[in-house]
């Protein structure tokens, strides 16, 4: 292979309290694979894998010698939605499993809707619809833009 292929397979989350955030993700209802446990987790989301994993063993992976980052790390993370109504509902559906609210729902300037919520360590998530996303029946994103 010659060129890096232009796909998303797995975000990492480093987590700082790695059972606690399982139990969030797992407390959104999202399919979490057989193999996780308190020490490493994963769920499928739609054709690409969220991963928790140790914030000090990844930063020895991804940044060695490198202290962790304190706060926001700069990175957001989204969950597209079918329908403008439904980001409303899953603002509300991740807020009740734990989520900390950042950004109540509103229409963009970009014509779609979105929010933003925090999950227990501060990962930050959008919610958004937007008109020209496509989904194929595994919940893949088709088209976008």
């Amino acid at each position: 292979m010659t060129d890096m292929p232009s796909r998303l397979s797995i975000v990492t989350l480093g987590a700082r309290d790695l059972p606690r955030l399982r139990a969030f993700y797992r407390g959104l209802g999202w399919p979490e694979l057989p193999s996780s446990d308190d020490a490493w987790a994963a769920f499928t989301l739609g054709g690409a894998v969220l991963a928790l994993y140790p914030l000090d063993e990844l930063a020895a992976e991804a940044a060695p010698g490198t202290p962790p980052p304190g706060g926001w790390s700069g990175v957001t993370l989204a969950c597209n939605v079918d329908r403008a109504e439904d980001v409303d509902t899953a603002f509300a559906a991740a807020v009740a499993a734990g989520a900390v609210p950042v950004a109540e729902p509103v229409d963009r300037p970009w014509g779609g809707r979105s929010a933003y919520i925090a999950d227990p360590e501060g990962h930050r998530w959008e919610i958004a619809w937007a008109p020209n996303a496509a989904f194929d029946e595994r919940g893949t994103l088709t088209a976008f833009g």
